[in-house]
């Protein structure tokens, strides 16, 4: 199945009322400072739409949600560290597809489709590039999908979720007088900017992308998880989900004839968790790293009881952070530390939007009926998310593609030995 997508329309959206003067120039904390040189993407799939005018309706209500989203409608400054809150908008593209909707969520290569229905506005160090790209792509069914793409360097995956639930706040209710949970731009308030270089990543090249690697969904249901999880009661279903993908992960370097020790990382969202309190609606990177080193362990069970001890260990010492003090900063910078490893390393990264609510998200025409997360072309990536329908969990895993045999079998053999089994894609 083909899909050709035709690009209708681009602009840019304004906030609605123009930022003040007093606000123009944000400067970035230093968790911004450290977030990789990348976009977070997502898109959302909606069934029939109805509504002729929605999107109209859409730029309307955004433009009234950029008001107290301000700094995502301005252009970054590299040289300075700080957004020109300038209000010169956010790219909102519109496009048609030859396809119906129920084509792609039917298909089970649709993971081929998603990046597609996304902006591919990357960040780079022209200031004049816009910080949020929106596309919305309208199916030959009625059905429609809305993508997102924010520059990491300007906010988290929970500041980008705040800004599609109030934005869909806004769109549904029609409404000036919406109750916002106003949004707080205060990272470099709470983490100011030292000037620090992003966190180094991988990137693989596109041709290679295009050649070598592929992207796999494995949906792994409440029933399978809560089986393996009847006698490890303090394992949450995240940190099972990470160990068994880490242990397909570790079993691959190996067959590589690799003797790599093997680390996991996770981004630890740290509000609402320290001794002086982040407020939830917090705005920018407030994050950390967790790092998790394999050790000799050899079982998924082991791998989760190692990442089941360290969060808790790591949510302690978060939980003891005074923010307001030097040590409290220095704690949180700490996390972007690795362990000192001699040994070449093999370094897993692995995201959890579990629990972010983008299928309660409502626009007004009913709520998503699948969320995707964008592919992002760095070696040895997972990125974790709620199942559509249930309490699952889909794994979105970036490998090469003659990996995936060697991947599946290390999760076979391990949903054999309890007589479960798990979906891929």
């Amino acid at each position: 199945m083909a899909m050709n997508i035709e690009t209708q329309s681009i602009n840019f959206i304004k906030p609605f009322i123009p930022t003040p003067s007093n606000l123009r120039h944000y400067k970035i904390g230093f968790l911004d400072e450290l977030a990789p040189s990348m976009n977070i993407r997502v898109v959302l799939f909606f069934s029939q739409i109805d509504n002729p005018t929605f999107v109209t309706e859409l730029q309307q209500s955004l433009a009234k949600t950029l008001t107290p989203f301000y700094p995502l409608a301005g252009r970054y400054i590299d040289e300075i560290c700080t957004i020109d809150c300038n209000d010169e908008g956010v790219e909102f593209i519109t496009a048609k597809v030859n396809i119906k909707l129920q084509d792609v969520l039917d298909n089970e290569a649709n993971l081929k489709f998603v990046d597609q229905l996304i902006p591919t506005t990357m960040i780079s160090g022209d200031a004049t590039n816009p910080l949020l790209a929106i596309q919305v792509t309208m199916f030959k069914d009625g059905g429609m999908t809305l993508g997102v793409s924010v520059v990491h360097k300007i906010v988290d995956m929970s500041s980008l979720c705040t800004f599609i639930t109030e934005w869909a706040s806004m769109n549904r209710e029609k409404n000036d007088q919406v109750e916002f949970a106003k949004p707080v731009f205060v990272s470099s308030t709470l983490f100011p900017g030292r000037c620090y270089k992003p966190v180094p990543v991988q990137p693989i090249s596109d041709n290679d992308m295009s050649r070598k690697y592929i992207r796999k969904k494995y949906l792994f249901s409440e029933s399978a998880l809560l089986n393996m999880k009847a006698n490890h009661h303090n394992w949450s279903k995240v940190q099972l989900v990470s160990a068994i993908i880490w242990k397909g992960l570790i079993d691959v370097d190996q067959a590589n004839n690799n003797q790599r020790v093997s680390i996991l990382l996770q981004a630890v969202n740290i509000r609402g968790r320290t001794k002086s309190l982040i407020p939830k609606n917090s705005c920018g990177n407030i994050w950390g790293f967790l790092a998790t080193e394999a050790g000799n362990v050899e079982t998924v069970e082991g791998l989760a009881d190692r990442l089941t001890d360290n969060v808790k260990k790591t949510l302690n010492n978060i939980s003891k952070v005074d923010h307001n003090t030097e040590e409290g900063k220095l704690m949180i910078l700490d996390t972007f530390s690795l362990p000192n490893i001699e040994k070449p390393t093999n370094v897993v990264t692995l995201t959890s939007w579990c629990k972010f609510p983008f299928y309660e998200v409502d626009f007004g025409f009913g709520k998503a009926s699948w969320v995707a997360p964008g592919c992002v072309p760095i070696v040895n990536t997972v990125c974790l998310i709620d199942e559509a329908r249930g309490n699952g969990i889909e794994a979105h895993v970036l490998l090469e593609a003659k990996d995936v045999p060697c991947f599946e079998k290390a999760l076979q053999d391990f949903f054999s030995c309890l007589d479960l089994s798990f979906s891929s894609v």
